[in-house]
C-alpha cells in the first residue's frame, strides 16, 4: 500500500483490443487496475474509455482524479515526441491522431502519450529487471515487434519522439512482404506473432507446413508460433528452417542495434519469444554471435520481470516524471 500523502499517477496501457489503467505510486507500486475490452477504436470514444477506467480504478481505492500528480498513456503506435500525437497506429488503424489532446479533454489534465515499448522499458528500468541501470535496450516480439531505449538514464525518442522503431527496419529492402505501417519488408512484416501465422496459412495454401498444420489440429485460426515451435521441436524440416530464419531475422537486428547503442541490460520479451522456448534460445544465440565482441561482453540479457504490468507502471512513473 502506498504512504499517505504519497504521490499518484495514472499508468494507462493502450492495445489495438483491451485498455489497461492502473493507479501506481511513485514507487511503482501497482494498486488497482481497470481491463477494458474496446470495441469501439474511434480516437475520442478511446480517450473517453481511459477516463472511465480511470475512474473506475481510482474508486476502488476511494479516491478521485483530485488524488493523482501525474498521467502516462502508452499507446501501440509511433507517437511525435512529447505532442501526444500518434502518428501512425497500425492495429488501431490510427494516421495523426491528436491523441493527447483528446486525453487531455477527457481527464482535465495534459497526459505523457509514448509509445508503449517505452513506458514498458521505463517500468523495467525503474522498478523490473533492468532496475539503477543507465542503458538499457527493451526489445518485445508479440502482436508487433518494438524497442523502447533508455540512454544515460533517460527515456530517448529521438529528435522527432518516434525512434525505438525496431520492427520497422528493413530485411529484405526490395520486394519484401507488406507491413502494416504500408512499407515492404519489415522485420515486423515476417517475426511478429500475426505475420508469422499468416506466413504458415500461406505455406499451408500451398500443400507446405504439413507439421505445422497437424501441431494446430488442422485448424487454421490456431496456426501461429507455439505450433511451429513444436513441429520444429518435433524434427520437422520445414517448421526447423522457417523458425530458424525468424531467429535470425530477429537476432541479426537486436544485434546490430546492440552493436550500435551499447546497452548494458537488454530485455527480451513479448508473447512470440514467451511462448517459443527454442525460438528465443536461437534469437539469444545470434544476438552474441552477431553482436560486436565488445559490446556483447558487456551485455546482461534478461527477461522481463514486471510482466503485464511493465506499461502501466512506466506510463505512471513517466506521468510523475513529467509533472515534476
Amino acid at each position: 500500500m502506498s504512504q499517505a500523502g504519497e504521490r499518484l499517477a495514472l499508468g494507462c496501457d493502450l492495445g489495438a483490443t483491451n485498455l489497461r489503467v492502473a493507479v501506481v505510486d511513485a514507487r511503482g507500486t501497482v494498486l488497482s487496475s481497470v481491463r477494458r475490452k474496446l470495441d469501439d477504436r474511434t480516437p475520442s470514444v478511446v480517450a473517453e474509455e481511459l477516463a472511465f477506467g480511470a475512474k473506475e480504478a481510482l474508486a476502488l481505492l476511494g479516491k478521485d482524479l483530485d488524488a493523482v500528480s501525474g498521467l502516462g498513456v502508452g499507446v501501440a503506435g509511433q507517437v511525435a515526441g512529447d505532442s501526444g500525437i500518434v502518428l501512425v497506429g497500425p492495429n488501431l488503424g490510427w494516421t495523426d491522431v491528436r491523441f493527447g489532446a483528446l486525453v487531455e479533454r477527457a481527464f482535465g489534465r495534459r497526459p505523457r502519450v509514448v509509445n508503449d515499448l517505452s513506458a514498458a522499458a521505463w517500468g523495467e528500468r525503474s522498478v523490473g529487471a533492468a532496475r539503477g541501470a543507465s542503458h538499457v535496450l527493451l526489445v518485445f516480439a508479440g502482436s508487433g515487434v518494438g524497442s523502447g531505449m533508455i540512454l544515460g538514464g533517460e527515456l530517448y525518442e529521438g529528435a522527432g519522439g518516434i525512434a525505438g522503431e525496431l520492427g520497422h527496419v528493413k530485411v529484405v529492402p526490395a520486394g519484401g512482404r507488406p507491413c502494416g505501417c504500408g512499407q515492404r519488408g519489415c522485420l515486423e512484416a515476417y517475426v511478429s506473432g500475426h505475420n508469422l501465422a499468416q506466413r504458415i496459412r500461406e505455406l499451408a495454401r500451398e500443400g507446405k507446413a504439413r507439421a505445422i498444420v497437424r501441431a494446430a489440429g488442422g485448424e487454421p485460426d490456431r496456426i501461429g508460433g507455439p505450433c511451429l515451435e513444436q513441429a520444429a521441436e518435433e524434427g520437422d524440416p520445414e517448421a526447423i528452417e522457417l523458425r530458424d530464419e525468424v531467429a535470425q531475422l530477429l537476432g541479426v537486428a537486436i544485434a546490430n542495434a546492440v552493436t550500435i547503442l551499447n546497452p548494458q541490460k537488454l530485455i527480451l520479451g513479448g508473447g512470440v519469444l514467451a511462448g517459443m522456448k527454442g525460438l528465443k534460445l536461437r534469437v539469444r544465440e545470434w544476438i552474441l554471435r552477431a553482436g560486436g565482441k565488445a559490446q556483447v561482453e558487456q551485455l546482461s540479457i534478461l527477461d522481463p520481470a514486471l510482466g503485464d504490468d511493465s506499461g502501466v507502471i512506466g506510463a505512471g512513473l513517466l506521468g510523475l516524471h513529467a509533472a515534476r
